[in-house]
């Protein structure tokens, strides 16, 4: 793995912690608090995606697979956050 490889996966880590804090998954390292901000999440996952998609055709298989296990993650984990909000009669 050549540093530019490294690199990127720390990027896409970097996102993905941040994704996960955004939506209260994970204590804020600056507050050591839960704190939820799905629209800030939102973008997270949109910087992930868009890194996805710039890097297409440049990625290994290991790479894109661990691309899209975070996206699968990140999404899924968006969704369980979301349907919190929503009200039951």
């Amino acid at each position: 793995m050549n540093k530019y490889d490294q690199s990127f996966l720390q990027l896409v880590h970097i996102f993905h912690t941040s994704a996960m804090t955004a939506m209260g998954k994970l204590k804020n390292p600056a507050t050591d608090k839960i704190e939820r901000n799905l629209d800030q999440a939102r973008e997270y996952i949109d910087i992930i995606e868009m890194l996805r998609e710039k890097t297409k055709g440049n990625l290994n298989s290991d790479q894109q697979q661990l691309m899209e296990g975070i996206l699968t993650d990140l999404r899924l984990n968006f969704v369980d956050e979301k349907n919190k909000d929503q009200v039951t009669p």
